[in-house]
């Protein structure tokens, strides 16, 4: 006979299941009879008892079975269905299937892996289920957050206008004994100076200049004096910037420990009060100083908004919003060229692209904080009040389980480890883990070496402020086909083969250098291959990050992305020199390119497509898929054990 679905009986903590208290049965409809039998037997695997285990189906015979109390008005033995608290949902059962193996009046059917894959909505995607995939509220946040790439992009780019080679200069002496006073008879980095004592010219290094402004405009080299011997000068104050960005990485613990927004709003107040220092500094090594920082915080302001940004949205509009966060950034390039070009002043140039950060702060009131990171963190009532905004802008209405829906991906969340600690030794725990972050360590290296490679010799085509237009308006489409080709193709082949596309023709160029044998002649040759092999990796530039968000789980997402970037960051730095092996040999900056370009597509085929967006590194374990080539993960109970040891 039937039963009502809500009644329940007591689990009673039994050796022979390995399964105590904590357990919730739920009766799901009557029993089959078997009066007179006796005894039990339960078909268990005590390696995954008792945390893992979940008892989908109990078939019960005898009211007297050892281990169970069964509800006095279903003495013919009901069917059960039984799941762990902590379970994310209550499986029910529509039949009971006695194991073939099975002896005895109690039959247990088990399932032990928590961490499969979710086959339900509420499961795999619970801010999904609330808000939808996209729409309107999501399309205002991706808007504004992508205005946080302007003030970035235009301090990255500003040391190039900022440092500009005065057209003019010559020593100026320190006394009265000149010989030569007119300068286009002497090296500027020397002086000749009558000796009092014996009547010769003495040749000096020259310690002070003058400069011709009228074409460059005042810049920090001839503020400072960074020709001759101090021309090196120039690009230390370029490295320490970039050497910024690279250890700027190591900021994303604070992203995953204290929240998108903050991490965000806090980098974006230091970028505004750091820029307003180097406007106003007065030492160049301060100025030194003062790029570091800048340097550091301004890609954490890039990096935080990201990661909020592609948390916000599920499906294929994770891709989409992932890559139009990135269109500022050639718009970016196409302002500052124009700034720079009408502001000749390195000093006023620097307040003009600082101040307006200060707009953004405005945002603080209307941006949201990570509903996924909220829920990570076991914050429900701020992560409700989220969604509550966001269904509201949306038009719709949250689902009436909302509250429910939350709480069972929190208990899941916990079963797999309880809350997550945010540490470095998280991106090596586990195989998947590990192959995914020394693979895009290689990656992002590559990307930003022949990135800004190509940005760097594109400079030396002709004018910086034509150039660098161009090089813009060669970036924006590929970004923008960057979407369609995402949305059909995946992740993985689109940045192995965008890589490819850039690698390639470096390594053709040297191939017709050879055969020609100097490059006298086809400039027109030389600039369609740098065009398209920038056209390339600008694809690979934008793809990179969004494939880096889907790979790494929430709990370590901006970290993971984070520390990515510091190969990036060391990539950059070595951008500076990479064409002074040019005196080695001529075509050994296109052939170091080229390999790179090369060697990062073709390791972009170890990673695994994902599907969304996971939460914890069980989930990432599960749902990665990997090459072949690569070892099969282990159990669920082994990945949470490791990770409890770090």
């Amino acid at each position: 006979m039937d039963v009502d679905v809500d009644e329940q009986v007591e689990l009673l903590s039994s050796p022979r299941t390995g399964v105590g208290e904590g357990v919730e049965i739920v009766r799901v409809g009557g029993g089959v009879g078997g009066a007179g039998s006796s005894g039990t037997d339960c078909e268990t695997d005590a390696e995954d008892s008792p945390k893992n285990l979940k008892i989908v189906q109990v078939h019960v015979n005898d009211v007297s079975t050892p281990g169970f109390k069964q509800n006095p008005r279903n003495a013919s033995g009901p069917r059960y269905s039984l799941v762990p608290q902590s379970s994310s949902s209550a499986i029910v059962s529509s039949a009971s299937q006695k194991d073939e193996n099975s002896k005895g009046n109690v039959s247990v059917t088990t399932q032990t892996d928590l961490a499969k894959k979710p086959e339900t909505t509420e499961q795999s995607d619970p801010i999904a289920l609330a808000i939808g995939d996209f729409g309107k509220w999501q399309f205002q946040m991706t808007v504004l957050l992508s205005l946080f790439n302007v003030p970035c992009t235009w301090h990255i780019m500003a040391f190039a206008f900022q440092s500009l080679d005065p057209s003019d200069y010559w020593c100026v002496s320190a006394g009265n004994n000149t010989v030569f006073a007119d300068k286009s008879d002497l090296d500027p980095c020397y002086i000749k100076e009558l000796n009092n004592r014996t009547g010769e010219l003495d040749v000096k290094v020259c310690e002070r200049w003058e400069f011709n402004t009228s074409v460059t405009g005042t810049s920090v080299i001839s503020e400072w004096g960074l020709v001759c011997q101090y021309k090196s000068l120039k690009n230390l104050a370029d490295m320490m910037f970039l050497a910024g960005v690279a250890v700027g990485g190591f900021l994303g613990i604070i992203s995953d420990r204290f929240g998108r927004k903050v991490s965000l709003m806090g980098s974006l107040v230091m970028q505004l009060v750091l820029g307003s220092l180097v406007a106003i500094c007065p030492w160049y090594s301060l100025y030194l100083v003062l790029r570091l920082f800048l340097g550091l915080f301004s890609v954490n302001v890039v990096f935080s908004g990201f990661v909020l940004c592609v948390e916000l949205v599920s499906g294929k509009w994770l891709t989409i919003c992932g890559v139009c966060y990135l269109l500022p950034l050639p718009v970016s390039y196409i302002m500052i060229a124009g700034i720079g070009y009408i502001i000749r002043d390195w000093r006023v140039l620097q307040w003009t692209i600082t101040l307006p950060g200060a707009l953004l702060l405005g945002l603080w009131c209307i941006l949201p904080e990570s509903p996924r990171w909220l829920l990570t963190r076991g914050r429900l009532e701020e992560t409700v009040e989220v969604l509550e905004d966001a269904a509201r802008i949306n038009q719709t209405a949250l689902p009436p389980n909302t509250d429910k829906i939350l709480k069972q991906s929190l208990a899941a969340i916990e079963a797999s480890g309880g809350a997550p600690r945010v540490q470095c030794c998280e991106l090596y725990r586990t195989p998947k883990i590990r192959l995914i972050s020394l693979v895009l360590y290689l990656v992002w290296f590559s990307v930003y070496l022949v990135y800004y490679g190509l940005v760097l010799n594109l400079s030396k085509l002709g004018d910086i402020y034509v150039n660098t237009a161009i090089s813009g308006a060669v970036e924006l489409p590929a970004i923008i086909l960057s979407i369609f080709i995402l949305l059909r193709t995946g992740r993985r082949k689109p940045l192995s083969y965008t890589m490819l596309g850039a690698g390639i023709p470096c390594l053709l160029m040297t191939v017709v250098t050879y055969f020609s044998g100097n490059r006298d002649g086809r400039n027109w040759m030389d600039v369609t291959m740098a065009m398209f092999g920038k056209f390339s990796i600008s694809a690979s530039n934008v793809i990179m990050p969004v494939y880096t968000a889907e790979l790494f789980p929430t709990v370590i997402r901006n970290l993971g992305v984070g520390m990515s970037n510091i190969p990036a960051g060391i990539a950059l730095i070595i951008v500076p020199f990479l064409w002074e092996t040019e005196n080695v040999e001529k075509n050994l900056p296109w052939i170091i390119l080229g390999f790179c370009g090369v060697m990062g597509g073709l390791s972009v085929l170890l990673l695994p497509e994902i599907e969304g967006l996971t939460s914890t590194l069980e989930e990432l374990e599960e749902e990665a898929n990997v090459p072949a080539i690569i070892p099969p993960p282990r159990k669920a109970s082994a990945v949470a054990k490791d990770i409890e040891n770090c």
